[in-house]
């Protein structure tokens, strides 16, 4: 049902053949362009279908590693519009027109900042060097079926946990496959090597990759390997290759960047059964041996925190903001046990003073939203969103938050307004639809409201149009 509904979605994008360009034999069946505007609307879709992240400081983190790697990479495009899928599998992806997926359970097998960068660099070089183009170009093939498939397939994944989701892919290579999720080894090859390129000129330990592809080779030899080798597979011959390649420059000692192991333990936080189970999980890394202290101590606090045992929460938390009192990570989390134990004065007093320093952080932005939301003062959170959701248009979070604070707040028509763009960044257009009509009942006399509101139907009805909704 998926792959059908989207294979219908984009005839009018490709309606409209541009010329190819010369010397890009991938441009003969789809411009970059179109790659684009496919790319988002796949993009909202795929947020529909699957369980997705909304922890604005993980969130924060990948996109600041992605906009660090970028700039050295080759793609042309240096935007990249992030999905963060709450699952505890490997897997990521990248969709052409420059969308990249992460499951949180990357961080579970990535050990270093170095191992991530070196699989997002990896996910670059496939959409630098535009391969799916130059699968269609090789299969005659059409974009829009072949994303069909892709994304129903990627779903498929991001539905699935450990066990059960690799039974039921294992049983679906063959479709998955047909669904153009895997590349030809010429390809993994040319990504692997533009990818290492990437991280040299990023100054990045080049031997990363390698140690990446042996953590993956390790984990394929048990009996259920992860998803991203189903995709991505890696062999002996790979992983040498990869070495050798890293070879060429000195090995020397590259320090891991604490923000990575943070969130490593925030993500490890999420993928526990209970709060309770992360208790034992963490305290038992900080009374033995642990990669990382700091980050452990860290993870500990959150958990302490989530069983409502506040006290402890702050006196693990103490010695972390000692060390680092200016770190945003640390000084969020003082806020979060200040707000769960519903102290929200120096949570608030905390939050604003950081915006102040940091203006239009993410996650401050959103924890101040929260904090404000929480403690009564509805308009005043309602007002920050606002405004913040002209700079983050597309998040979906940032849209559901204004919504239930403009509820709260008596605004049914910001209700409306803001429901109907939390549908639209997913992709649910007969349900935005509905909202924009109610907004407009609402607005009827506000001429610029109405106007934006129109703008914003026919926007969804051309949209429903080419998904034949």
């Amino acid at each position: 049902m998926i792959a059908a509904s989207l294979a219908l979605c984009a005839s009018l994008a490709l309606a409209e053949v541009e010329l190819p360009v010369l010397g890009d034999t991938s441009s003969a069946m789809v411009s970059p362009i179109q790659e684009k505007i496919l790319g988002q609307r796949y993009l909202k879709l795929y947020r529909s279908q699957v369980p997705t992240s909304s922890d604005p400081l993980v969130i924060n983190y990948l996109e600041q590693l992605i906009s660090e790697l970028t700039p050295y990479s080759q793609l042309d495009d240096k935007h990249i519009d992030l999905v963060l899928v709450k699952n505890d599998t490997l897997n990521a992806f990248a969709i052409p027109g420059g969308v990249m997926g992460v499951h949180t359970g990357v961080f579970n097998y990535a050990k270093t900042e170095n191992q991530l960068a070196a699989i997002l660099s990896h996910e670059m070089g496939h959409l630098s060097q535009r391969h799916y183009a130059r699968m269609l170009e090789q299969r005659k093939n059409s974009m829009v079926p072949m994303l069909a498939g892709m994304i129903a397939g990627l779903a498929l994944l991001a539905n699935s946990h450990s066990d059960s989701g690799m039974a039921v892919m294992m049983g679906t290579q063959g479709a998955v496959q047909a669904a153009a999720l895997s590349f030809s080894r010429e390809n993994e090859q040319e990504a692997d090597r533009i990818g290492m390129q990437t991280m040299i000129e990023a100054k990045r330990d080049p031997y990363a990759a390698a140690d990446m592809f042996e953590e993956m080779l390790h984990a394929s030899n048990s009996r259920h390997p992860p998803e991203y080798l189903l995709t991505h597979p890696v062999t002996e011959r790979r992983v040498a290759d990869a070495r050798n390649r890293a070879m060429q420059y000195s090995k020397k000692p590259y320090p891991d960047n604490i923000e990575f192991q943070l969130m490593r333990s925030r993500t490890r936080f999420e993928l526990e059964q209970t709060p309770q189970i992360a208790v034992k999980r963490f305290k038992s890394e900080v009374d033995g041996e642990s990669d990382s202290p700091d980050a452990s101590s860290y993870g500990l606090a959150l958990a302490y925190s989530q069983t409502g045992q506040y006290d402890a929460a702050r006196a693990t938390l103490q010695p972390l903001l000692n060390k680092d009192p200016k770190r945003i990570t640390y000084l969020i989390m003082s806020a979060d046990i200040d707000i769960a134990a519903e102290h929200y004065k120096p949570a608030l007093d905390l939050l604003e003073s950081q915006l102040k320093l940091n203006p239009d952080n993410y996650p401050l932005t959103i924890r101040y939203a929260e904090a404000l939301m929480k403690s009564g003062l509805y308009a005043k959170s309602a007002d920050l969103l606002d405004h913040y959701s002209r700079k983050r248009n597309n998040d979906d979070y940032v849209w559901y938050l204004l919504a239930e604070v403009n509820g709260l707040n008596g605004n049914i028509l910001g209700v409306h307004e803001a429901r109907a763009e939390y549908f639209i960044a997913n992709g649910i257009y007969d349900k935005a639809q509905i909202h924009i009509r109610n907004a407009l009942k609402l607005a009827k006399g506000n001429f610029q409201r109405t106007s934006i509101l129109e703008e914003r139907l026919k926007y969804v009805q051309r949209e429903m149009q080419e998904m034949s909704y």
